[in-house]
Protein backbone atom coordinates (compact mmCIF):
# COMPACT_ATOMS: atom_id res chain seq x y z
CA UNK A 1 0.00 0.00 0.00
CA UNK A 2 1.72 3.46 -1.00
CA UNK A 3 2.80 5.52 2.47
CA UNK A 4 1.60 8.53 0.76
CA UNK A 5 -2.14 8.21 1.39
CA UNK A 6 -1.57 7.32 4.75
CA UNK A 7 1.29 10.33 5.64
CA UNK A 8 -1.63 12.89 4.24
CA UNK A 9 -4.57 11.59 5.88
CA UNK A 10 -4.15 13.34 9.15
CA UNK A 11 -4.32 16.52 7.02
CA UNK A 12 -8.36 15.78 7.11
CA UNK A 13 -8.70 16.80 10.49
CA UNK A 14 -8.24 20.52 9.32
CA UNK A 15 -11.01 20.13 6.86
CA UNK A 16 -13.63 19.30 9.82
CA UNK A 17 -16.89 20.77 9.11
CA UNK A 18 -17.72 23.88 11.02
CA UNK A 19 -13.91 23.29 12.37
CA UNK A 20 -11.47 26.43 11.58
CA UNK A 21 -8.14 25.31 10.78
CA UNK A 22 -6.95 27.08 14.28
CA UNK A 23 -9.95 24.43 15.91
CA UNK A 24 -8.43 21.55 14.24
CA UNK A 25 -4.58 22.08 14.88
CA UNK A 26 -5.99 22.24 19.02
CA UNK A 27 -7.00 18.73 18.37
CA UNK A 28 -4.13 17.14 16.41
CA UNK A 29 -1.22 18.41 17.89
CA UNK A 30 0.41 17.36 20.88
CA UNK A 31 0.83 20.35 22.90
CA UNK A 32 -2.92 21.41 22.58
CA UNK A 33 -4.35 18.21 22.76
CA UNK A 34 -3.84 18.27 26.17
CA UNK A 35 -7.39 19.97 26.42
CA UNK A 36 -9.07 16.79 25.55
CA UNK A 37 -7.03 14.26 26.99
CA UNK A 38 -6.61 16.37 30.26
CA UNK A 39 -7.38 14.05 33.34
CA UNK A 40 -7.05 10.22 31.29
CA UNK A 41 -5.39 7.50 32.37
CA UNK A 42 -2.23 6.74 31.47
CA UNK A 43 -3.22 3.72 28.97
CA UNK A 44 -6.02 6.25 27.45
CA UNK A 45 -3.24 9.38 27.08
CA UNK A 46 -1.23 7.10 25.50
CA UNK A 47 -4.32 5.33 22.97
CA UNK A 48 -4.07 9.48 21.72
CA UNK A 49 -0.76 9.47 21.27
CA UNK A 50 -0.80 6.11 18.95
CA UNK A 51 -3.70 7.50 16.98
CA UNK A 52 -1.54 10.45 16.55
CA UNK A 53 0.97 8.89 15.25
CA UNK A 54 -0.91 6.65 12.74
CA UNK A 55 -0.69 3.55 14.50
CA UNK A 56 -2.94 1.07 15.67
CA UNK A 57 -3.84 -0.27 19.31
CA UNK A 58 -4.00 -3.98 20.72
CA UNK A 59 -4.91 -6.01 23.19
CA UNK A 60 -5.12 -9.93 23.79
CA UNK A 61 -8.21 -9.49 26.28
CA UNK A 62 -11.04 -6.97 25.19
CA UNK A 63 -11.11 -3.44 23.58
CA UNK A 64 -13.21 -0.61 22.71
CA UNK A 65 -13.58 2.72 20.68
CA UNK A 66 -15.86 5.65 20.35
CA UNK A 67 -15.82 9.25 19.60
CA UNK A 68 -14.29 10.72 22.57
CA UNK A 69 -11.76 9.47 25.23
CA UNK A 70 -13.94 10.05 28.23
CA UNK A 71 -16.43 7.64 26.58
CA UNK A 72 -13.80 5.46 25.94
CA UNK A 73 -12.66 4.85 29.39
CA UNK A 74 -16.34 4.63 30.92
CA UNK A 75 -16.40 1.97 28.35
CA UNK A 76 -13.08 0.22 29.14
CA UNK A 77 -13.84 -0.20 33.09
CA UNK A 78 -16.90 -2.04 32.60
CA UNK A 79 -14.33 -4.39 30.40
CA UNK A 80 -12.04 -4.64 32.72
CA UNK A 81 -14.47 -5.33 35.62
CA UNK A 82 -15.88 -8.48 33.64
CA UNK A 83 -18.76 -6.78 31.93
CA UNK A 84 -19.70 -7.67 28.65
CA UNK A 85 -19.88 -5.29 25.20
CA UNK A 86 -23.31 -4.62 26.14
CA UNK A 87 -23.08 -3.29 29.49
CA UNK A 88 -19.83 -1.36 28.04
CA UNK A 89 -21.97 0.26 25.79
CA UNK A 90 -24.80 1.74 28.08
CA UNK A 91 -21.55 3.22 30.05
CA UNK A 92 -19.83 4.51 26.98
CA UNK A 93 -23.55 5.97 25.27
CA UNK A 94 -24.00 7.70 28.06
CA UNK A 95 -21.04 9.64 28.64
CA UNK A 96 -21.29 10.92 24.61
CA UNK A 97 -24.53 11.87 25.57
CA UNK A 98 -22.92 14.47 27.73
CA UNK A 99 -19.02 15.27 26.34
CA UNK A 100 -20.63 15.05 22.92
CA UNK A 101 -24.31 16.23 22.65
CA UNK A 102 -24.37 17.22 19.10
CA UNK A 103 -23.94 13.78 17.92
CA UNK A 104 -26.12 11.20 20.03
CA UNK A 105 -27.45 10.59 23.62
CA UNK A 106 -31.09 9.90 25.33
CA UNK A 107 -33.44 12.62 22.62
CA UNK A 108 -32.18 10.06 19.37
CA UNK A 109 -31.85 6.64 18.07
CA UNK A 110 -29.32 4.10 17.51
CA UNK A 111 -29.17 0.77 15.84
CA UNK A 112 -27.51 -2.33 17.15
CA UNK A 113 -25.71 -5.10 15.50
CA UNK A 114 -24.78 -8.01 17.99
CA UNK A 115 -22.74 -10.80 17.51
CA UNK A 116 -22.88 -13.60 19.97
CA UNK A 117 -19.97 -16.18 20.84
CA UNK A 118 -22.13 -18.57 22.71
CA UNK A 119 -24.23 -18.96 19.98
CA UNK A 120 -22.76 -17.53 16.85
CA UNK A 121 -25.49 -15.50 16.20
CA UNK A 122 -25.66 -12.19 15.06
CA UNK A 123 -28.58 -10.12 16.06
CA UNK A 124 -29.94 -6.57 15.28
CA UNK A 125 -31.91 -4.16 17.33
CA UNK A 126 -33.70 -1.14 15.79
CA UNK A 127 -33.70 1.64 18.03
CA UNK A 128 -34.40 4.19 15.44
CA UNK A 129 -36.76 6.96 16.22
CA UNK A 130 -41.03 6.85 15.12
CA UNK A 131 -42.77 9.49 13.39
CA UNK A 132 -45.55 11.02 16.07
CA UNK A 133 -48.98 8.99 15.58
CA UNK A 134 -50.37 12.25 14.79
CA UNK A 135 -48.13 13.08 12.19
CA UNK A 136 -49.30 12.77 8.20
CA UNK A 137 -47.71 12.10 4.86
CA UNK A 138 -47.64 16.00 4.28
CA UNK A 139 -46.20 16.88 7.55
CA UNK A 140 -43.33 18.80 5.92
CA UNK A 141 -45.23 20.31 3.33
CA UNK A 142 -46.63 24.04 3.54
CA UNK A 143 -50.57 25.02 3.03
CA UNK A 144 -49.89 24.81 -0.34
CA UNK A 145 -48.42 21.26 -0.95
CA UNK A 146 -44.81 22.55 -1.38
CA UNK A 147 -41.96 21.33 0.89
CA UNK A 148 -40.76 23.10 3.58
CA UNK A 149 -37.61 24.72 3.72
CA UNK A 150 -35.15 22.13 5.23
CA UNK A 151 -33.85 24.67 8.14
CA UNK A 152 -37.32 25.68 8.87
CA UNK A 153 -38.08 22.05 9.20
CA UNK A 154 -34.79 20.97 11.26
CA UNK A 155 -35.06 23.71 13.95
CA UNK A 156 -37.89 23.11 16.23
CA UNK A 157 -40.24 20.56 17.14
CA UNK A 158 -41.68 19.42 14.17
CA UNK A 159 -39.00 17.37 13.82
CA UNK A 160 -38.36 15.60 16.29
CA UNK A 161 -39.40 11.92 16.69
CA UNK A 162 -39.99 9.67 19.87
CA UNK A 163 -36.40 8.60 21.03
CA UNK A 164 -35.04 5.30 20.77
CA UNK A 165 -31.60 5.22 22.66
CA UNK A 166 -33.21 4.59 26.35
CA UNK A 167 -34.82 1.57 25.33
CA UNK A 168 -32.00 0.38 22.93
CA UNK A 169 -29.80 0.51 26.21
CA UNK A 170 -31.92 -1.24 28.39
CA UNK A 171 -33.38 -3.91 25.52
CA UNK A 172 -29.71 -5.03 24.95
CA UNK A 173 -28.98 -5.30 28.80
CA UNK A 174 -31.59 -7.29 29.03
CA UNK A 175 -30.45 -9.61 26.46
CA UNK A 176 -26.65 -9.54 26.99
CA UNK A 177 -25.62 -7.96 29.82
CA UNK A 178 -24.26 -9.08 33.28
CA UNK A 179 -23.54 -6.15 35.48
CA UNK A 180 -25.56 -4.15 37.70
CA UNK A 181 -27.56 -2.03 35.47
CA UNK A 182 -27.17 1.26 37.74
CA UNK A 183 -23.50 0.78 38.16
CA UNK A 184 -23.37 1.50 34.63
CA UNK A 185 -24.48 5.06 34.92
CA UNK A 186 -21.67 6.13 37.53
CA UNK A 187 -19.11 7.26 35.52
CA UNK A 188 -21.82 9.46 33.36
CA UNK A 189 -23.16 10.76 36.43
CA UNK A 190 -20.05 11.56 38.40
CA UNK A 191 -18.96 13.69 34.64
CA UNK A 192 -22.20 15.32 34.86
CA UNK A 193 -22.14 16.38 38.53
CA UNK A 194 -18.54 17.24 39.01
CA UNK A 195 -17.83 18.48 35.38
CA UNK A 196 -15.72 17.64 32.07
CA UNK A 197 -13.70 19.87 30.01
CA UNK A 198 -15.33 20.93 27.09
CA UNK A 199 -13.38 19.42 23.82
CA UNK A 200 -11.86 21.65 21.01
CA UNK A 201 -14.57 19.62 18.91
CA UNK A 202 -17.76 20.85 21.01
CA UNK A 203 -16.45 24.14 21.38
CA UNK A 204 -15.88 25.03 18.06
CA UNK A 205 -19.32 22.93 16.53
CA UNK A 206 -20.98 25.89 19.49
CA UNK A 207 -19.51 28.62 18.28
CA UNK A 208 -19.83 28.10 14.68
CA UNK A 209 -24.01 27.52 15.14
CA UNK A 210 -25.92 30.01 13.61
CA UNK A 211 -27.99 32.94 15.57
CA UNK A 212 -31.13 31.32 14.62
CA UNK A 213 -30.43 28.10 15.22
CA UNK A 214 -28.47 26.43 18.42
CA UNK A 215 -29.00 30.37 20.52
CA UNK A 216 -32.79 30.67 19.95
CA UNK A 217 -33.76 28.39 22.41
CA UNK A 218 -33.93 29.87 26.15
CA UNK A 219 -32.74 26.54 27.41
CA UNK A 220 -30.29 25.60 24.85
CA UNK A 221 -28.57 29.05 25.20
CA UNK A 222 -28.19 28.39 28.80
CA UNK A 223 -26.36 25.48 28.42
CA UNK A 224 -24.11 26.10 25.81
CA UNK A 225 -23.92 30.24 25.65
CA UNK A 226 -23.69 30.60 29.67
CA UNK A 227 -23.55 34.83 30.47
CA UNK A 228 -24.38 35.11 26.51
CA UNK A 229 -20.78 34.08 25.23
CA UNK A 230 -20.40 30.23 23.34
CA UNK A 231 -19.01 27.73 25.81
CA UNK A 232 -15.13 26.90 24.96
CA UNK A 233 -12.17 24.55 24.79
CA UNK A 234 -10.80 24.18 28.11
CA UNK A 235 -13.95 24.71 30.23
CA UNK A 236 -15.32 22.46 32.76
CA UNK A 237 -18.85 21.91 32.30
CA UNK A 238 -21.32 20.81 34.72
CA UNK A 239 -24.46 18.95 33.76
CA UNK A 240 -27.38 18.44 36.85
CA UNK A 241 -29.92 18.02 34.98
CA UNK A 242 -28.47 15.02 32.96
CA UNK A 243 -27.48 13.47 36.05
CA UNK A 244 -30.93 13.83 37.64
CA UNK A 245 -32.65 12.08 34.39
CA UNK A 246 -29.40 9.74 34.40
CA UNK A 247 -30.31 8.14 37.79
CA UNK A 248 -33.50 8.20 37.50
CA UNK A 249 -32.97 5.42 34.05
CA UNK A 250 -30.88 3.43 36.77
CA UNK A 251 -33.14 3.31 38.94
CA UNK A 252 -36.66 2.72 37.00
CA UNK A 253 -35.24 1.45 34.22
CA UNK A 254 -35.91 3.25 30.60
CA UNK A 255 -39.66 3.38 31.87
CA UNK A 256 -38.22 6.51 33.98
CA UNK A 257 -37.88 8.02 30.50
CA UNK A 258 -40.85 6.85 28.54
CA UNK A 259 -44.03 7.67 31.15
CA UNK A 260 -43.08 9.87 33.53
CA UNK A 261 -42.04 13.75 34.14
CA UNK A 262 -39.21 13.16 31.62
CA UNK A 263 -41.61 11.95 28.47
CA UNK A 264 -43.95 14.96 29.89
CA UNK A 265 -41.65 17.87 29.64
CA UNK A 266 -40.24 16.54 25.86
CA UNK A 267 -44.00 16.45 25.05
CA UNK A 268 -44.46 20.42 26.27
CA UNK A 269 -40.99 21.45 24.32
CA UNK A 270 -42.03 19.95 21.47
CA UNK A 271 -45.55 20.79 21.20
CA UNK A 272 -44.67 24.39 21.96
CA UNK A 273 -42.52 24.76 19.46
CA UNK A 274 -44.46 22.96 16.30
CA UNK A 275 -44.24 19.40 16.80
CA UNK A 276 -46.82 16.79 17.25
CA UNK A 277 -45.09 14.39 19.42
CA UNK A 278 -47.15 13.43 22.49
CA UNK A 279 -47.54 10.87 25.45
CA UNK A 280 -49.28 8.17 23.45
CA UNK A 281 -45.89 8.49 21.22
CA UNK A 282 -43.74 7.41 24.01
CA UNK A 283 -46.01 5.24 25.80
CA UNK A 284 -46.37 2.67 22.06
CA UNK A 285 -42.07 3.22 21.41
CA UNK A 286 -41.06 -0.30 20.80
CA UNK A 287 -37.10 -1.70 19.99
CA UNK A 288 -37.56 -4.07 17.29
CA UNK A 289 -35.71 -7.13 16.59
CA UNK A 290 -35.06 -7.35 12.94
CA UNK A 291 -33.23 -9.41 10.94
CA UNK A 292 -29.56 -9.18 10.06
CA UNK A 293 -28.66 -8.17 6.03
CA UNK A 294 -25.94 -10.47 5.31
CA UNK A 295 -23.81 -10.56 1.89
CA UNK A 296 -21.02 -12.22 1.01
CA UNK A 297 -17.56 -10.63 0.17
CA UNK A 298 -14.28 -12.28 -0.96
CA UNK A 299 -13.82 -14.77 1.73
CA UNK A 300 -16.36 -12.90 4.34
CA UNK A 301 -19.66 -12.38 5.01
CA UNK A 302 -20.58 -8.52 5.63
CA UNK A 303 -23.83 -8.37 7.68
CA UNK A 304 -25.19 -5.12 8.56
CA UNK A 305 -28.72 -3.55 9.96
CA UNK A 306 -31.64 -3.47 7.79
CA UNK A 307 -34.71 -1.40 6.94
CA UNK A 308 -35.59 1.29 8.19
CA UNK A 309 -31.36 1.87 7.39
CA UNK A 310 -30.32 1.27 3.88
CA UNK A 311 -26.32 0.90 5.68
CA UNK A 312 -26.75 -3.04 5.57
CA UNK A 313 -28.77 -2.98 1.62
CA UNK A 314 -26.54 -0.44 0.47
CA UNK A 315 -22.92 -1.44 1.56
CA UNK A 316 -23.93 -5.17 0.66
CA UNK A 317 -24.96 -4.14 -2.45
CA UNK A 318 -21.77 -2.21 -3.64
CA UNK A 319 -19.56 -4.60 -2.13
CA UNK A 320 -21.48 -7.53 -3.94
CA UNK A 321 -21.18 -5.73 -7.40
CA UNK A 322 -17.37 -5.17 -6.91
CA UNK A 323 -16.58 -8.87 -5.66
CA UNK A 324 -16.03 -9.30 -9.41
CA UNK A 325 -12.75 -6.98 -9.58
CA UNK A 326 -9.53 -7.20 -8.74
CA UNK A 327 -9.66 -4.28 -6.50
CA UNK A 328 -6.51 -5.92 -4.76
CA UNK A 329 -4.53 -5.76 -7.91
CA UNK A 330 -5.42 -2.21 -9.08
CA UNK A 331 -4.69 -0.75 -5.32
CA UNK A 332 -5.56 2.43 -4.05
CA UNK A 333 -4.36 5.31 -5.86
CA UNK A 334 -5.70 3.34 -8.55
CA UNK A 335 -8.19 5.27 -10.78
CA UNK A 336 -9.96 2.17 -11.96
CA UNK A 337 -10.39 1.40 -8.92
CA UNK A 338 -12.17 4.21 -7.78
CA UNK A 339 -14.45 4.35 -10.94
CA UNK A 340 -15.67 0.51 -10.62
CA UNK A 341 -16.41 1.59 -6.48
CA UNK A 342 -17.93 5.23 -7.47
CA UNK A 343 -19.90 3.67 -10.01
CA UNK A 344 -21.44 0.84 -7.73
CA UNK A 345 -22.24 3.51 -5.11
CA UNK A 346 -24.54 5.25 -7.86
CA UNK A 347 -26.16 1.74 -8.96
CA UNK A 348 -26.74 1.41 -5.11
CA UNK A 349 -27.90 4.49 -4.64
CA UNK A 350 -29.96 4.71 -7.21
CA UNK A 351 -31.87 1.20 -5.79
CA UNK A 352 -31.97 3.07 -2.10
CA UNK A 353 -33.50 6.02 -3.10
CA UNK A 354 -36.36 4.06 -4.81
CA UNK A 355 -36.97 1.03 -3.05
CA UNK A 356 -35.45 1.43 0.39
CA UNK A 357 -37.64 3.01 3.75
CA UNK A 358 -39.43 1.57 6.73
CA UNK A 359 -40.47 -2.73 5.86
CA UNK A 360 -42.90 -2.37 8.77
CA UNK A 361 -44.73 0.98 6.14
CA UNK A 362 -44.14 -0.50 2.83
CA UNK A 363 -43.01 -4.03 0.86
CA UNK A 364 -39.60 -3.69 0.28
CA UNK A 365 -37.89 -6.44 -2.04
CA UNK A 366 -34.87 -6.76 0.68
CA UNK A 367 -33.66 -10.47 0.01
CA UNK A 368 -33.97 -9.30 -4.30
CA UNK A 369 -31.37 -6.06 -3.63
CA UNK A 370 -28.56 -7.85 -2.71
CA UNK A 371 -29.45 -11.18 -4.22
CA UNK A 372 -26.16 -12.74 -5.74
CA UNK A 373 -28.13 -12.83 -9.09
CA UNK A 374 -28.82 -9.43 -8.90
CA UNK A 375 -25.37 -7.35 -8.29
CA UNK A 376 -23.73 -9.73 -11.08
CA UNK A 377 -26.45 -7.98 -13.65
CA UNK A 378 -25.90 -4.89 -12.09
CA UNK A 379 -21.63 -5.45 -11.83
CA UNK A 380 -22.27 -5.83 -15.79
CA UNK A 381 -22.55 -2.49 -16.13
CA UNK A 382 -19.30 -1.36 -14.72
CA UNK A 383 -16.35 -0.34 -16.69
CA UNK A 384 -13.45 0.38 -14.97
CA UNK A 385 -12.07 2.88 -17.82
CA UNK A 386 -14.99 5.31 -17.59
CA UNK A 387 -17.74 6.03 -15.60
CA UNK A 388 -21.55 5.32 -16.48
CA UNK A 389 -23.08 8.40 -18.46
CA UNK A 390 -26.10 7.21 -16.58
CA UNK A 391 -27.44 5.29 -13.64
CA UNK A 392 -31.20 4.23 -13.04
CA UNK A 393 -32.44 2.35 -10.66
CA UNK A 394 -32.94 -1.87 -11.17
CA UNK A 395 -35.52 -4.03 -11.28
CA UNK A 396 -34.78 -6.37 -8.06
CA UNK A 397 -36.76 -9.51 -7.81
CA UNK A 398 -40.03 -8.90 -5.19
CA UNK A 399 -42.28 -11.56 -3.43
CA UNK A 400 -44.86 -9.59 -4.91
CA UNK A 401 -45.27 -6.36 -7.76
CA UNK A 402 -44.92 -2.88 -6.02
CA UNK A 403 -43.50 0.84 -7.94
CA UNK A 404 -42.06 3.34 -5.96
CA UNK A 405 -41.07 7.00 -6.82
CA UNK A 406 -38.05 8.59 -6.44
CA UNK A 407 -36.78 9.86 -3.00
CA UNK A 408 -34.07 12.69 -2.78
CA UNK A 409 -34.72 13.71 1.21
CA UNK A 410 -31.48 14.94 2.69
CA UNK A 411 -29.37 13.41 5.37
CA UNK A 412 -27.04 15.38 6.67
CA UNK A 413 -23.56 14.29 8.89
CA UNK A 414 -23.32 14.38 12.69
CA UNK A 415 -24.06 10.80 14.29
CA UNK A 416 -21.45 8.83 16.22
CA UNK A 417 -20.08 5.15 16.36
CA UNK A 418 -19.34 2.78 19.27
CA UNK A 419 -17.66 -0.85 18.28
CA UNK A 420 -16.80 -3.15 21.04
CA UNK A 421 -15.46 -6.54 21.63
CA UNK A 422 -15.52 -7.96 25.27
CA UNK A 423 -13.45 -10.44 27.08
CA UNK A 424 -15.86 -13.60 25.82
CA UNK A 425 -15.76 -12.56 22.37
CA UNK A 426 -18.87 -10.88 21.79
CA UNK A 427 -19.07 -7.99 19.37
CA UNK A 428 -21.27 -4.63 19.40
CA UNK A 429 -21.52 -2.76 16.68
CA UNK A 430 -23.62 0.46 17.09
CA UNK A 431 -24.06 3.81 15.79
CA UNK A 432 -26.52 6.29 17.82
CA UNK A 433 -27.62 9.58 16.56
CA UNK A 434 -29.75 12.97 17.10
CA UNK A 435 -29.29 13.29 13.20
CA UNK A 436 -28.09 16.68 11.76
CA UNK A 437 -25.31 18.15 14.81
CA UNK A 438 -27.51 18.94 17.85
CA UNK A 439 -30.51 17.80 16.50
CA UNK A 440 -33.89 20.00 16.72
CA UNK A 441 -31.56 22.18 18.64
CA UNK A 442 -34.20 21.99 21.48
CA UNK A 443 -33.22 21.17 25.03
CA UNK A 444 -34.85 19.10 27.53
CA UNK A 445 -33.72 18.17 31.07
CA UNK A 446 -29.79 18.37 30.10
CA UNK A 447 -30.10 16.56 26.46
CA UNK A 448 -30.47 17.60 23.40
CA UNK A 449 -33.85 16.56 21.20
CA UNK A 450 -33.21 14.76 17.74
CA UNK A 451 -34.59 16.29 14.28
CA UNK A 452 -34.43 12.52 12.84
CA UNK A 453 -37.96 13.09 10.99
CA UNK A 454 -36.46 15.18 8.54
CA UNK A 455 -34.93 11.98 7.33
CA UNK A 456 -37.94 11.54 5.92
CA UNK A 457 -39.11 12.60 2.15
CA UNK A 458 -40.53 15.80 2.04
CA UNK A 459 -42.49 14.87 -1.06
CA UNK A 460 -45.51 12.42 -1.02
CA UNK A 461 -45.37 11.45 -4.60
CA UNK A 462 -42.99 11.46 -7.66
CA UNK A 463 -44.41 11.40 -11.36
CA UNK A 464 -47.63 9.93 -9.51
CA UNK A 465 -46.25 7.09 -8.04
CA UNK A 466 -45.77 7.19 -3.91
CA UNK A 467 -42.15 7.54 -2.55
CA UNK A 468 -41.58 5.01 -0.09
CA UNK A 469 -39.75 7.33 2.77
CA UNK A 470 -42.79 9.59 3.05
CA UNK A 471 -44.34 10.70 6.54
CA UNK A 472 -46.66 8.00 8.51
CA UNK A 473 -48.08 7.88 11.83
CA UNK A 474 -45.38 5.42 13.99
CA UNK A 475 -42.53 4.67 10.82
CA UNK A 476 -39.21 5.09 11.15
CA UNK A 477 -37.41 7.61 8.57
CA UNK A 478 -34.86 5.47 6.54
CA UNK A 479 -31.26 5.97 7.65
CA UNK A 480 -27.69 5.41 6.18
CA UNK A 481 -26.43 3.99 9.16
CA UNK A 482 -24.53 1.07 8.56
CA UNK A 483 -22.81 -0.36 11.65
CA UNK A 484 -21.63 -3.77 10.50
CA UNK A 485 -19.75 -6.95 12.06
CA UNK A 486 -17.42 -8.58 8.99
CA UNK A 487 -17.43 -12.31 9.61
CA UNK A 488 -15.00 -14.74 8.09
CA UNK A 489 -15.26 -18.51 8.97
CA UNK A 490 -18.21 -18.20 10.88
CA UNK A 491 -15.84 -15.68 13.19
CA UNK A 492 -15.94 -12.11 13.26
CA UNK A 493 -13.45 -10.22 11.78
CA UNK A 494 -14.03 -6.85 11.57
CA UNK A 495 -16.32 -4.10 13.62
CA UNK A 496 -16.94 -1.38 11.88
CA UNK A 497 -19.18 1.63 11.65
CA UNK A 498 -19.31 5.43 11.22
CA UNK A 499 -21.14 8.73 11.47
CA UNK A 500 -21.66 10.63 8.64
CA UNK A 501 -25.33 11.03 6.97
CA UNK A 502 -25.34 9.66 3.97
CA UNK A 503 -21.44 9.18 3.31
CA UNK A 504 -21.64 6.60 6.03
CA UNK A 505 -22.14 3.62 3.09
CA UNK A 506 -18.87 5.21 1.19
CA UNK A 507 -17.03 5.03 4.34
CA UNK A 508 -17.75 1.80 5.62
CA UNK A 509 -17.89 0.92 2.41
CA UNK A 510 -14.18 2.13 2.04
CA UNK A 511 -13.13 0.92 5.68
CA UNK A 512 -13.72 -2.55 4.87
CA UNK A 513 -11.78 -2.58 1.09
CA UNK A 514 -8.81 -1.05 3.12
CA UNK A 515 -8.59 -3.62 5.18
CA UNK A 516 -9.66 -6.71 3.48
CA UNK A 517 -8.52 -5.89 -0.06
CA UNK A 518 -5.82 -3.23 0.46
CA UNK A 519 -4.12 -5.19 3.50
CA UNK A 520 -4.52 -2.01 5.55
CA UNK A 521 -4.29 -2.17 9.24
CA UNK A 522 -7.11 -1.00 10.84
CA UNK A 523 -5.76 2.65 12.38
CA UNK A 524 -4.79 3.21 8.19
CA UNK A 525 -7.76 1.95 7.32
CA UNK A 526 -10.11 4.71 9.04
CA UNK A 527 -7.07 7.20 8.65
CA UNK A 528 -6.98 6.69 4.43
CA UNK A 529 -8.04 9.42 2.29
CA UNK A 530 -11.74 9.17 1.60
CA UNK A 531 -13.26 9.58 -1.80
CA UNK A 532 -17.40 8.91 -1.73
CA UNK A 533 -20.18 8.85 -4.91
CA UNK A 534 -23.44 9.02 -3.84
CA UNK A 535 -25.50 10.23 -6.39
CA UNK A 536 -23.07 10.87 -9.24
CA UNK A 537 -20.27 13.52 -8.07
CA UNK A 538 -17.14 12.15 -7.02
CA UNK A 539 -16.65 14.06 -3.20
CA UNK A 540 -12.40 14.12 -2.60
CA UNK A 541 -11.25 14.40 0.17
CA UNK A 542 -9.35 18.31 0.50
CA UNK A 543 -5.92 18.19 1.79
CA UNK A 544 -5.03 14.91 1.32
CA UNK A 545 -3.48 12.23 -1.27
CA UNK A 546 -6.77 11.66 -2.85
CA UNK A 547 -6.66 14.81 -4.59
CA UNK A 548 -4.32 13.15 -7.10
CA UNK A 549 -6.97 11.32 -8.33
CA UNK A 550 -8.93 14.24 -9.43
CA UNK A 551 -7.82 14.45 -12.44
CA UNK A 552 -7.84 11.03 -13.65
CA UNK A 553 -11.28 10.65 -12.25
CA UNK A 554 -12.59 13.64 -14.49
CA UNK A 555 -11.38 11.83 -17.68
CA UNK A 556 -12.81 9.04 -17.02
CA UNK A 557 -16.25 11.17 -17.04
CA UNK A 558 -16.66 12.20 -13.27
CA UNK A 559 -17.84 15.45 -12.11
CA UNK A 560 -15.69 15.70 -8.77
CA UNK A 561 -16.11 18.06 -5.81
CA UNK A 562 -13.10 18.86 -3.38
CA UNK A 563 -15.26 18.19 0.55
CA UNK A 564 -14.42 18.40 3.69
CA UNK A 565 -15.69 14.26 4.51
CA UNK A 566 -15.77 14.24 8.54
CA UNK A 567 -16.01 10.27 8.77
CA UNK A 568 -15.51 8.99 12.63
CA UNK A 569 -14.64 5.52 11.68
CA UNK A 570 -14.27 3.41 14.60
CA UNK A 571 -12.41 0.02 13.78
CA UNK A 572 -11.92 -3.19 15.50
CA UNK A 573 -10.00 -6.39 13.71
CA UNK A 574 -9.81 -9.80 15.30
CA UNK A 575 -6.42 -10.86 14.14
CA UNK A 576 -5.50 -14.31 15.61
CA UNK A 577 -6.45 -14.02 19.05
CA UNK A 578 -5.45 -10.76 19.15
CA UNK A 579 -7.69 -7.40 18.67
CA UNK A 580 -6.49 -4.85 16.91
CA UNK A 581 -8.22 -0.96 16.87
CA UNK A 582 -8.28 2.37 14.89
CA UNK A 583 -9.85 5.48 15.79
CA UNK A 584 -10.29 8.16 13.35
CA UNK A 585 -8.20 11.29 13.29
CA UNK A 586 -10.55 13.43 11.97
CA UNK A 587 -12.45 12.96 15.66
CA UNK A 588 -11.45 13.16 18.89
CA UNK A 589 -11.92 9.38 19.85
CA UNK A 590 -9.62 6.58 20.34
CA UNK A 591 -9.75 3.04 20.43
CA UNK A 592 -8.12 1.05 23.74
CA UNK A 593 -7.90 -2.38 24.92
CA UNK A 594 -6.39 -3.91 27.96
Amino acid sequence: MPSRWITLALAALASTPAMSQQAADAVTTEGAAAGVVEGLSAEAAAAVEAKEAGEPVTSDTWMVAAANPLAVEAGAEVLRNGGTAADAMVAVQTVLGLVEPQSSGLGGGAFLVWYDAASGEITTLDGRETAPLAATPRYFQDETGEPLDFWEAVVGGRSVGTPGTPALMEAAHDRWGTQDWASLFERAITLAEDGFTVSPRLATLVADEPEDRLPRFEATAAYFYPDGSPIEAGDTLTNQDYADVLRAIAQRGSGAFYDGPIAEAIVEVVQANGGLLAMPDFATYEVVERAPVCVDYRETRVCGMGPPSSGALTVGQILGMLDAFDLAGMGPDSPEAWTLIGDASRLAFADRGRYMADSDFVPMPTEGLVDAAYLDLRAELLDPSRSLEEVAPGEPQWDHAMLWGDDASLELPSTSHISIVDAEGNALSMTTTIENGFGSRLFVRGFLLNNELTDFSFTTHDNGWPIANRVEPGKRPRSSMAPTIVMQDDQPLLVIGSPGGSRIIGYVVQGIINYVDWGMDPQQAVSAPHLVNRFGTFDIEAGTAALELDGPLQEAGFETSIQDLTSGLHVIALENGMLVGGADPRREGIALGD
